[in-house]
């Protein structure tokens, strides 16, 4: 029994399909309908896939069904897939408590491979995964499915540059439908034209459906990630932005992190700090849409969405990369790290922020990588602009190794550049203990 899940248009179906190919099996999903719709059609299905000498067959009820689906997989190797299984569940209280019943007794003996898949994080991982649920214990595998990495996100459009690559990365989280829609065939502007800022673009409305598709407030949810996305990041500072009070806020922000839209983040070193908690969004396709479309729906709708992206996003593009650069550095660290290539292997990568004793003023570390056992660190700051890093950078970077915690010795100063480094840099770096990684780097 596998239980595989992850947010929507994340690859989930594709995946399955492709397993499924050259397979015995039944693959159905289920619909937002009531649960005897689904039961009949999961029936439907049955007799499609495995019986269809018998295409006259019908079952009376769920357990006439699953009695089927036990003398099947008696006689033969069979899978049985449930797509989009919390529909189903949802509307039928009792179809979890006999699946238990089947998979303990009838399946346990049989030659069956059943796998449940869904859009609802949070239903999926409280309501199959978790401690109340019928099914707890019974699963044998679970996958919750993540976005490509930004080396991943970068195969589906080969024929771009770095660049344009991280752009890609960065405007689709490394979700893959969104991804599968970039054709390089056609140039970055012309692609995110067609799809963020055309009328009839695929992702112009999609944070909207997909928050329709989960949430029946939707305009408080989206108004929620509008001040998340314009930098709002504690309760207190969205529930003024939003004039909604601080638990609705809390309840708000707790609902999208279990969809993975909003994430919460905290300073490395101090993860028990609730001071030091910020939410962010973490999924990069709502993050690219909220900080340029909403602004420009009237020209967009007028028919001026390129002449919208010219003026008003394109050159600002490298500042919203900005952000995404420092997570692609934090990705690159790790990989770095488990290579051996730091000195020592980072079991957390993250971000520091807080007070600088010595200026008294609000600052941050973009990349700090530990190992808690052996008490060794990397910090790094990442620069994603059209100018080269010079010796200056290096210095402020070292001056910031006193705000992290002292039981940590730093070995290993880390820059990662967009546009490459000065000469000064390039010959002193491995005797200043620092490693100089370019864009073009990290897509070797």
């Amino acid at each position: 029994m596998l239980v595989l899940y992850g947010r929507r248009r994340i690859g989930k179906t594709t995946l399955l399909n492709r397993f499924m190919e050259g397979k015995q099996g039944v693959f159905y999903t289920a619909v937002r309908t009531s649960a005897r719709r689904n039961m009949e059609m999961f029936g439907k299905r049955l007799v499609e896939s495995l019986a269809p000498e018998s295409r006259e067959m019908s079952f009376g009820n769920l357990e006439a069904e699953f009695s089927f689906l036990t003398r099947k997989s008696a006689q033969e190797r069979i899978i049985v897939v449930i797509d989009e299984f919390p529909y189903w569940a949802e509307m039928d209280g009792s179809l979890t408590s006999v699946l238990q019943k089947y998979i303990d007794t009838e399946w346990m003996q049989g030659q069956m491979m059943l796998i449940l898949s869904g859009s609802s994080l949070s239903f999926m991982e409280n309501h199959v995964l978790g401690e109340k649920s019928p099914l707890f214990g019974r699963r044998t595998a679970q996958i919750r499915l993540g976005p490509f990495s930004y080396r991943e996100a970068g195969e589906f459009v080969p024929a771009y540059g770095p660049e344009d690559k991280a752009v890609c990365y960065g405007v689709t989280g490394g979700i893959a439908k969104y991804l599968s829609l970039l054709d390089d065939c056609k140039s970055l502007d012309e692609n995110l034209v067609n799809l963020f800022f055309s009328r009839d673009g695929y992702l112009f409305e999609e944070p909207s459906n997909l928050l329709a598709q989960e949430f029946r407030s939707v305009s408080s949810y989206g108004a929620i990630i509008e001040a998340v996305a314009g930098g709002a990041g504690k309760v207190n500072e969205i529930a003024d932005h939003v004039h909604i009070d601080g638990s609705s806020v809390s309840h708000a922000l707790s609902n999208l992190q279990s969809v993975g839209v909003v994430q919460k983040r905290f300073s490395i070193t101090e993860e028990t700090n609730k001071k030091k908690i910020r939410y962010t969004l973490g999924d990069g396709m709502f993050r690219f849409w909220y900080r340029y479309v909403p602004e420009g729906v009237d020209m967009i709708q007028a028919g001026l969405g390129e002449k919208y992206y010219r003026a008003a996003v394109l050159p600002y593009l490298s500042e919203y990369m900005g952000g995404i650069f420092e997570e692609m550095a934090r990705s690159y660290t790790l990989t770095a790290g488990i290579e051996d290539q730091l000195g020592f292997v980072p079991l957390n990568v993250g971000q520091w922020w807080g007070t600088n004793p010595a200026t008294r003023t609000t600052t941050d570390i973009d990349l700090v990588a530990l190992n808690k056992y052996d008490r060794k660190a990397a910090i790094g700051e990442c620069k994603y602009k059209n100018e080269i890093l010079d010796k200056k950078i290096l210095d402020e970077l070292k001056e910031r190794n006193q705000l992290l915690d002292h039981r940590y010795e730093i070995v290993r100063y880390l820059l990662f550049s967009k546009s490459g480094f000065s000469n000064w840099l390039e010959e002193n770096a491995e005797k200043e203990n620092t490693i100089l990684i370019s864009l073009d780097q990290m897509y070797q």
